[in-house]
């Protein structure tokens, strides 16, 4: 299933990556949504191409009952985020993998921070894919609005952090 969601920041590319990648930030995301976040890690200096791992446990609260007897009262997730160097006009990529443990779903997105007037547009574009054999498609179909709505949740959480600094 396709995955898309956009969302405009009031600043700059380099606020919203550094804010981002901010591990109390992550963690301010994860219990805004009732989850925790177990790790946060960044792999090489976010002025360049950099690594973001974040592992955090979700609640199943608003999945289908017949999914929550399977994963239980928590999901944990773990989101990697393979981010390039900025480019010359300060735009940044990031190739995004997502997997749930215990599920067999897969997101596998681009998250861009691109340059705009009104400061720095965020875009995700991706796939959300299960590989349940006859339900996969119905699964991941399930699963796309609630990944989308989680995407966008971030960018919003971001507005407010960067402004309560």
């Amino acid at each position: 299933m396709a995955l898309n969601a956009s969302t405009t920041l009031p600043y700059d590319a380099r606020t919203v990556t550094d804010t981002f990648t901010n591990e109390d930030f992550l963690r301010s995301v994860s219990e805004h949504v009732g989850g925790s976040l177990v790790s946060a890690t960044v792999e090489g200096d976010t002025a360049g191409a950099f690594v973001l791992t974040a592992v955090r446990t979700l609640p199943t609260d608003r999945l289908p009952d017949i999914a929550k007897k399977f994963v239980g009262a928590t999901l944990t997730v773990t989101q990697k985020e393979h981010w390039a160097a900025p480019g010359p006009d300060g735009s940044r990529e990031a190739s995004v993998d997502l997997s749930v443990g215990g599920v067999p779903l897969k997101v596998n997105a681009v998250q861009r921070l691109v340059p705009v007037a009104e400061g720095t547009r965020v875009d995700v574009d991706g796939k959300v894919s299960s590989s349940i054999p006859f339900l996969g498609d119905k699964i991941a179909k399930q699963a796309e609005p609630m990944i989308g709505k989680a995407l966008t949740i971030q960018a919003g959480q971001a507005g407010t952090w960067i402004e309560s600094r």
